[in-house]
């Protein structure tokens, strides 16, 4: 599997009720974890008083990141995504 960095901000459109954002949230965290369980969602932050979030998601490809990963969040239409592609650093300290 290839490893992606994606940068993740939510933007909820004007005039969508408290409920429909609660039950978004809720139905995106049962997503999250179902996708750390499938091997998909390998790390997730969010940066100290921002709106976004900053994850490493893994996938075989960009089609299968796009298309059968992160367009199955129910966050989805209200996300703005920029993935970056990863490759290991030959000075990686993590690295074998």
């Amino acid at each position: 599997m290839r490893e992606f960095l994606v940068e993740i901000t939510t933007t909820v459109p004007e005039g969508t009720t408290p409920d429909e954002v609660h039950r978004r949230g809720a139905a995106e965290a049962v997503r999250a974890r179902e996708l750390a369980a499938a091997g998909h969602l390998a790390r997730l932050w969010r940066p100290v008083g921002e709106l976004r979030s900053i994850g490493i998601w893994r996938a075989t490809d960009e089609h299968e990141l796009h298309d059968e990963v992160l367009e199955t969040l129910p966050l989805r239409p209200w996300m703005t995504l920029t993935v970056t592609v990863l490759e290991p650093h030959p000075n990686d300290p993590g690295q074998p």
